[in-house]
């Protein structure tokens, strides 16, 4: 198949993101476990920010990050994807993490500038 390394950031963000994605219930389930009067067996309704009253916070920042990893098409900018979610995981400085997110965008911005100019050349 001809041009496969366009596959290549597609699948190590997919990675990426079931790793945050086991992370996450690692430590969520056993954190929900110890919430007193929280019946996690006859749980109906709700959603996942519900959880933030009840949670400890370090234990919600995966969970919002796992939420981030699907925001905005992020599959071409990994390395700033996988940054991102490791400074939101574990300090969640918002200086750093909106840094971060700027640069991101600026990518995602110049990728489809680069996508764009490649389809009117071509097209």
């Amino acid at each position: 198949m001809a041009h496969q390394e366009i596959l290549h950031p597609i699948v190590a963000l997919a990675a990426w993101t079931m790793l945050i994605w086991i992370w996450m219930y690692v430590t969520r389930l056993p954190a929900m476990q110890k919430v007193p009067g929280l019946d996690v067996n006859n749980m109906v309704g709700g959603i996942g920010a519900d959880l933030d009253k009840v949670l400890p916070n370090k234990t919600q920042w995966i969970a919002h990050n796992y939420n981030h990893l699907h925001e905005a098409p992020t599959v071409f900018y990994v390395g700033l994807r996988v940054l991102h979610s490791l400074v939101q995981i574990l300090s969640n400085r918002i200086i750093l993490r909106f840094a971060i997110f700027v640069l991101s965008s600026l990518a995602l911005m110049a990728l489809v500038l680069h996508a764009y100019l490649g389809v009117i050349h071509h097209g």
